[in-house]
């Protein structure tokens, strides 16, 4: 899949279709796969931060999710292609702050949102542990290429990296 990662719009790294399995009783997408779908948008997002399955099966490290949160926006359904944008709000040296927002691919609307704070962790320690170098670099340009864009609809509730405070 070609990736769009381009400074000045959204990641658009991933791509995927509703699967019929996904349908609930309803006739569209049941809620349980927006998170499966915005995992594997999540996944898409970690390879390009040099964080994603390799890195974590290759090294001590690996990122846990501390918080998410799904807006419900517009249906989908059986079939339809979908696209995820990716926003990189903030990151400290261990804790990433980011969103994506599913659209319709065909008929561009926006369905959902997925807003997240992820913390890198030692596999061995199973405690938080420093982002690498290359990916903190990476973080930075997205963040800052970011703040210029308007954020998406639909994110849930203030959500952010709360700052430790010196006494």
């Amino acid at each position: 899949m070609s990736q769009r990662t381009d400074d000045n719009e959204p990641l658009q790294v991933h791509r995927e279709q509703v699967q019929e399995k996904w349908i609930d009783y309803n006739g569209h997408l049941n809620m349980a796969y927006y998170l499966l779908l915005f995992d594997h948008a999540t996944d898409a997002f970690f390879d390009v931060l040099g964080l994603g399955e390799n890195y974590s099966n290759q090294t001590d490290g690996t990122t846990f999710t501390l918080e998410g949160h799904i807006s419900y926006l517009q249906e989908v359904r059986e079939g339809d292609k979908l696209r995820f944008d990716t926003f990189v709000f903030d990151y400290d040296q261990k804790r990433i702050h980011y969103a994506h927002a599913m659209y319709h691919e065909s008929k561009n609307f926006m369905a959902a949102t997925n807003e997240l704070v992820t913390l890198h962790v030692s596999q061995s320690k199973r405690r938080a542990a420093p982002i690498p170098d290359a990916s903190l670099e990476q973080l930075n340009r997205l963040k800052t290429a970011h703040q210029k864009l308007e954020k998406p609809a639909g994110l849930s509730r203030t959500m952010g990296l709360q700052q430790k405070r010196s006494l």
